[in-house]
């Protein structure tokens, strides 16, 4: 069955509004009728069976048969830092770690970033693009919420809200003691985890001791390094494994 999000202020209590570009693949693309089912979620973890009601210009009037909570969501939320990688890197980031189960992707402007930001309208173009990637591949995989992808921060700010997590981390190549699932399992009743991936070049040794002083912990992968848009998916499905759903 076609699954569709839609913002939580068009549905209310037994009626879904359908609007914006979804409104012709529903009638263009799949070729929906009147009284097809649709299976719609409102972004936050609700689903709902609904079939379509009434069609209008730019709108569809979807009635609600049952409404469920998603099954699909971990109990725990992982954020990435992500350091800006190059051309579409960062968009295959966002797609296979909103597969995986990410519920928040912070791009981070670090020191070894070739990819540059010119102004907050540059800023906002990518996010709103990244934003479109992470709700189609949401709506691909099948996910409860969408993932979101937020505006570029500077290290320090990282840093900050890096901190924030019950665990946070930095896969690190040149660190060869402190484990990730040592790290992961430090800790009973962990609700949240943040980690930090270095773009293409890797972190800078500034950035490291920085980490180090806000008591990030650096953690091996092992001993093959990984590229920037590797690393991120690869540690996700670790942590997913030790402390979400995949192994459940």
């Amino acid at each position: 069955m076609p699954k569709f999000f839609v913002p939580r202020e068009n549905i209310s209590e037994d009626i879904i509004h359908i609007n914006g570009g979804d409104v012709q693949h529903i009638r263009k693309v799949l070729r929906l009728g009147i009284n097809d089912s649709l299976h719609l979620c409102d972004g936050q973890g609700k689903n709902y069976d609904a079939v379509i009601e009434k069609f209008l210009d730019n709108e569809i009037i979807c009635r609600i048969l049952s409404e469920e909570k998603a099954d699909t969501e971990a109990e725990i939320e992982v954020t990435l830092f992500q350091g800006l990688p190059k051309a579409s890197k960062m968009d295959y980031i966002i797609q296979k770690t909103t597969e995986l189960g990410i519920v928040k992707i912070v791009p981070c402007i670090m020191s070894r970033c070739v990819v540059k930001i010119d102004n907050e309208k540059d800023a906002l173009k990518k996010q709103q693009r990244w934003q479109k990637i992470a709700e189609e591949a949401a709506k691909q995989s099948g996910r409860g919420i969408i993932p979101r992808v937020e505006m570029p921060v500077e290290f320090d700010e990282a840093i900050s809200r890096l901190k924030q997590a019950d665990i946070c981390f930095a896969p690190y190549e040149c660190e060869e003691e402190n484990r990730l699932k040592t790290v992961l399992l430090k800790k009973d009743k962990v609700k949240s985890v943040s980690f930090i991936i270095g773009p293409e070049g890797g972190f800078d040794l500034k950035e490291i001791e920085k980490l180090k002083e806000n008591s990030v912990d650096t953690v091996t992968l092992g001993k093959r390094i990984l590229r920037t848009e590797t690393a991120g998916e690869a540690v996700l499905s670790m942590v997913m494994y030790e402390l979400g759903d995949i192994n459940r």
